[in-house]
């Protein structure tokens, strides 16, 4: 899988937003923010491991890393930010997913 560049993400953003709206410039700033967050997130995670042993005196038990949740309350944010920023969804060219209704 091709992972975006920051700078490209950035760069699409500002095009899609009016950039003397500042409210939509700190968005955008925001939320490039917390995408290199996420991904610092998801680097510890594969370096250290998805589950941590945990030592306290005698006992030893295994958990799932610390992190995981704080990625997924990041992840929450992006997707709020994402909703806020009200692109049309019908205007992606690269949206392959179809109607949901083609499911049925």
């Amino acid at each position: 899988m091709a992972v975006v560049k920051i700078t490209e993400l950035e760069k699409l953003l500002r095009n899609k937003i009016d950039i003397n709206d500042l409210i939509q410039v700190e968005k955008v700033e925001r939320y490039i923010h917390l995408v290199k967050t996420f991904r610092r997130m998801n680097t510890a995670i594969r370096k250290e491991g998805e589950s941590v042993t945990v030592k306290n005196g005698a006992q030893e038990y295994t958990k799932a890393h610390p992190l995981i949740a704080e990625r997924n309350k990041v992840n929450t944010q992006l997707l709020s930010i994402e909703r806020s920023f009200g692109f049309e969804e019908g205007n992606n060219k690269n949206n392959n997913l179809g109607d949901p209704s083609d499911l049925v």
